[in-house]
């Protein structure tokens, strides 16, 4: 019986875990004039689907920290992240334009 209770804790730990890392509504703004207003649309994604593992301000929480990903990682290597996902991280938590406007966004993060 008390297997049966700690199984069913870690899969309920582990589904929720698993669902803070995704959620937020991936459709997509085309009226996208660029410059400002691609950053805010970056950062409003950003908020959207990554905060609950990478933190408010992208110190790091159940994932790693973002906030200087940009002098480790290129643009490309950013978006390869995101479409093919990696660790926990499951894939296309972002996806098309916004996955790239987030991958721009956050390779500036120096």
């Amino acid at each position: 019986m008390k297997k049966k209770v700690i199984g069913l804790f870690m899969g309920i730990t582990l589904a929720l875990g698993l669902a803070a890392c995704g959620g937020g509504n991936n459709a997509n703004n085309n009226n996208n004039n660029g410059g400002a207003t691609a950053t805010n649309d970056a950062e409003t994604i950003v908020q959207k689907n990554c905060i609950n593992c990478h933190g408010d301000n992208l110190e790091g929480r159940n994932g790693p920290p973002l906030d200087h990903i940009g002098s480790e990682l290129s643009k490309d290597e950013i978006l390869k992240t995101i479409q093919e996902g990696k660790g926990a991280m499951p894939p296309n938590i972002i996806k098309g334009d916004d996955a790239e406007k987030v991958a721009t966004w956050l390779s500036e993060k120096k």
